[in-house]
C-alpha cells in the first residue's frame, strides 16, 4: 500500500509539473502530457526510487531522475510531433523542474522508508 500512495504523489505532481511546462509553457496537449507523465512517473519510480536512491544517496538520484526526465521528455515529445530543437530547451526545464521535486520526494521516500532497506545504509546484492 505504500508504494500505491507514493505512486500517487509522484503520478499527480508530475502531471501538474509537466502540464505547467509542456502545456501551458510549450502548447502540448493534455493526453501528451499526461501519456509522457504516465511514462516518467512509472520509469522513474522503478528506476531512481526504488533501485537508485536506496543504494546511493538522495543526490545521485536526484541526478540520475533528471537525467531520465531529460531523455524521456526530449524522446517522447518529438514522437508526439515536435521538433527537437524546441524539445530539447523545453525537456532541459522540464527536467530541472523535475529535479527539484525529485529531491524533495526522496527525502520524503527515505523518511518514510518505501523501498529502502530498514538499516538506512547503502545495500548491495553482493553484501551479506
Amino acid at each position: 500500500m505504500e508504494h500505491v500512495k507514493t505512486l500517487l504523489i509522484k503520478g499527480a505532481a508530475t502531471l501538474i509539473l509537466l502540464y505547467l511546462v509542456l502545456g501551458l509553457g510549450l502548447g502540448m496537449a493534455f493526453e501528451n502530457v499526461l501519456l509522457i507523465s504516465l511514462v516518467l512517473g512509472v520509469v522513474s519510480y522503478i528506476a531512481g526510487d526504488l533501485v537508485i536512491l536506496p543504494k546511493t544517496n538522495n543526490k545521485v538520484a536526484t541526478a540520475s531522475d533528471g537525467m531520465l526526465a531529460f531523455v524521456v521528455i526530449w524522446l517522447m515529445g518529438m514522437a508526439v510531433g515536435f521538433s527537437g530543437g524546441a524539445m530539447v530547451i523545453t525537456a532541459l526545464v522540464a527536467a530541472a523542474v523535475m529535479g527539484v521535486f525529485e529531491f524533495y520526494f526522496h527525502a520524503y521516500i527515505a523518511n518514510k522508508e518505501v523501498g529502502m532497506n530498514r538499516s538506512g545504509s547503502p545495500k548491495w546484492q553482493t553484501d551479506n
